[in-house]
């Protein structure tokens, strides 16, 4: 558990330095991304990188994968950098991301199932630090 913690705190770092959690920051301001993730067409997923929620269409594809694609370049650099695989890394900064997901927005609970935030605190996987 301390192992995630150190992560997350990594992650909580690599957010701030990078604006909105590693995502970088011309992707979050395209009206298409700000649109889809408002709108719940996208959402944010436990493994760190985002998820299509309603029914694929080549242009959400593509979005998703170009922000995805970036991410990874982000948590592989942060992982090796903290000595921890790329999958913890990315899982630790998962955590971050959904809990700066305001109300109305998606994210992926810790069953799988696409929830929509509320004023409420999202449910969060028992390993999120």
């Amino acid at each position: 558990m301390n192992r995630l913690r150190n992560i997350a705190i990594s992650g909580v770092l690599a957010a701030l330095t990078l604006g909105v959690a590693a995502a970088p920051a011309q992707a979050q301001r395209d009206p298409a991304y700000a649109e889809a993730r408002s709108s719940g067409q996208i959402g944010e997923k436990m493994d760190g990188y985002l998820g299509i929620v309603v029914a694929e269409t080549p242009e959400l594809r593509r979005l998703v994968s170009d922000i995805n694609i970036k991410r990874r370049a982000v948590y592989s650099e942060r992982a090796q950098e903290n000595k921890v695989t790329l999958e913890e890394y990315a899982f630790s900064t998962g955590c971050q991301l959904i809990m700066k997901t305001v109300p109305g927005e998606k994210y992926q609970a810790p069953g799988g199932a696409w929830q929509t935030r509320t004023d409420a605190p999202p449910q969060r996987d028992a390993r999120c630090p």
